[in-house]
């Protein structure tokens, strides 16, 4: 019996209250399909305590603190003083997830993108890539990366639902584009078509657990072990064994976080 692929997930929040309540037998499980790195994403200040906990306590995770812009009205001098402080500790990789919103309800547009200029300058000064959220509003988004000069340090663009043209835009700046449960769903036709046109070198694979299960669990609590999933359906998207899907997105994880390789870990 083979070794199952070695699958890194760049976007899981194995934090959630969702997650952490059985999070021995979720980890378990998604070693056994092969899931054997987990980039943890922060939300809020309030979080950063429980996700180093977890990231401490899950061999194999990674943690991004950052401040999403849903909760964007929290940043302060505070907030800044303290992740600058993360930032120089080893398991702390990136900041995350940073960037815009644009549904009704959330913080005020000026709000949101104080708090992200400001978190893109201290990835910067840490050299420390970025893991973006955006919705409804990339152009502003990518107007902000080039302001600030995120192609420096660059990052992943988490849940891209971009078009094409854009994700070769994101590629340009150092960006590499995030693909999930969305890529599965069998009405998804974006998704599909910018993972297949982009370069290899900057697709890679995340959940989102527990949320945007894969198909044919969508609308379920996601969970780590469904990465797989999402492999299996990059893999008949592009061509690629299941073994060359996990080789290449987790190659391009590792080089876009500055990890050491899982096929060379000394």
């Amino acid at each position: 019996m083979t070794d199952p692929p070695l699958l890194l997930d760049t976007h899981i929040h194995l934090d959630h209250p969702a997650m952490r309540e059985d999070l021995a037998r979720h980890v378990a499980e998604a070693n056994k399909c092969g899931v054997s790195r987990f980039l943890l994403p922060g939300v809020t200040d309030e979080s950063w305590d429980g996700l180093l906990a977890v990231t401490a306590a899950t061999q194999g995770a990674l943690a991004a603190p950052g401040i999403h812009p849903q909760a964007a009205h929290r940043w302060d001098s505070s907030c800044a003083e303290r992740l600058s402080d993360l930032l120089e500790r080893p398991e702390v990789v990136a900041v995350g997830e940073i960037g815009l919103d644009g549904y009704p309800g959330l913080p005020p547009m000026e709000v949101q993108e104080s708090a992200f200029r400001a978190q893109l300058r201290l990835a910067v000064a840490a050299q420390r890539p970025v893991i973006i959220h955006c919705r409804k509003a990339l152009g502003r988004l990518f107007g902000i990366l080039k302001e600030e000069e995120a192609a420096q340090v660059g990052g992943i663009m988490h849940a891209f639902a971009g078009s094409v043209e854009l994700a070769r835009q994101a590629v340009e700046m150092n960006f590499a584009l995030g693909f999930g449960g969305v890529l599965t769903y069998p009405n998804a036709r974006r998704a599909p078509q910018v993972f297949c046109e982009l370069p290899a070198e900057w697709l890679v694979l995340e959940t989102d657990a527990p949320d945007m299960a894969p198909h044919p669990h969508r609308g379920e609590t996601n969970r780590p072990a469904w990465l797989k999933l999402i492999a299996c359906r990059a893999a008949e998207l592009r061509g690629w064994s299941l073994e060359q899907t996990a080789r290449i997105t987790t190659a391009n994880a590792c080089r876009i976080l500055n990890l050491v390789s899982m096929d060379n870990p000394g």
